[in-house]
């Protein structure tokens, strides 16, 4: 009989050890979920709101036009007593393409400048993508490796940042922009942005 007890015992603690995994596996994917359907991804709040736009000088796309005249690359120093909204993008990126036509109803404000950042992405393909859409960027840097990209806190393309004049980051959008966006809380900070020191 104290040998049936004492096998039982023994035997208790290998179904627990069996368990954990089991239990660690099950928590694990609740937390995913959860945090998948946590809700919209734009409203991720970003560590660079206030602070100074990243001091990062990219080349521009190459052979890029615009208006018949090359388009300069990225430099921090022309950022300066402008609102700027940049725009991190790449020719691979469908949602991308599907914001293209909005960023050119956005160019269309002189009040502001738009300035895109073209990740990992080859010119070929950078050039095509703006030949089809149009071009609405004032400047466009490459930004070949994706230091640019890290250094401005990007989660993934598309993102948009509007840049006060100055040169802080006031707002930052995750995601692509779209017409419902673009209406209820791009423009709205891009109005705050202009408001703001003049």
């Amino acid at each position: 009989m104290n040998e049936i007890a004492s096998k039982d015992r023994k035997m208790h603690p290998r179904r627990f050890i069996v368990l954990v995994p089991l239990i660690l596996f099950i928590g694990l994917t609740t937390l995913f979920l959860v945090r998948l359907n946590a809700g919209d991804p734009s409203l991720i709040p970003s560590a660079l709101i206030g602070h100074p736009i990243p001091q990062t000088t990219l080349p521009p796309v190459a052979g890029l036009k615009r208006d018949d005249a090359a388009v300069p690359g990225l430099d921090p120093a022309s950022f300066n007593g402008t609102v700027t909204v940049v725009n991190v993008w790449a020719s691979w990126c469908v949602p991308c393409h599907d914001e293209a036509p909005l960023l050119m109803r956005l160019a269309q404000d002189s009040r502001l400048r738009l300035i895109g950042i073209n990740y990992k992405d080859d010119a070929d393909n950078a050039r095509r993508f703006l030949g089809r859409y149009g071009n609405p960027f004032a400047a466009a840097g490459a930004d070949h490796n994706g230091r640019a990209a890290i250094e401005w806190g990007v989660y993934g393309v598309p993102e948009t940042f509007v840049i006060g004049r100055d040169a802080r980051i006031a707002y930052k959008l995750v995601g692509p922009i779209t017409p419902e966006n673009f209406e209820s809380t791009l423009k709205p900070q891009i109005e705050k942005a202009l408001a703001a020191g003049s």
